[in-house]
């Protein structure tokens, strides 16, 4: 079952900016370490971004200053706000939420930076 709803992909120009949303249900949101993955055919997948329950916030190299996590415990919804995005970002994002090992999953959406 979907627990994590996403919003907020689509096209973007380089150099643009875009927002994506990711609210949870079903659980206590601010328990859990929130994080968004990219994947998509061809490429490899990697962690993008992960905020802690106490705002604890981690990056991949590729994406520091211009990428920006943050978490609204009482709308129980993460973002992740990028700025300055290059044709290297165009992937398929999606958001968790983890608790441990146990990982629940958004169902993905698709950011394409491009002309």
């Amino acid at each position: 079952q979907v627990q994590l709803v996403e919003s907020g992909g689509g096209l973007v120009q380089p150099g643009g900016s875009l927002r994506l949303s990711c609210a949870a249900s079903g659980s206590i949101f601010s328990i859990y370490t929130m994080g968004w993955h990219r994947q998509s055919p061809g490429k490899p997948g990697e962690s993008v971004a992960t905020i802690t329950s106490g705002g604890t916030t981690n990056y991949v190299d590729s994406v520091k200053v211009r990428f920006t996590i943050s978490r609204d415990n009482a709308k129980n919804t993460e973002y992740l706000q990028m700025n300055s995005l290059k044709p290297e970002d165009t992937d398929d994002y999606y958001c968790y939420k983890r608790l441990g090992d146990d990982h629940r999953w958004g169902q993905g959406h698709q950011v394409d930076v491009s002309s």
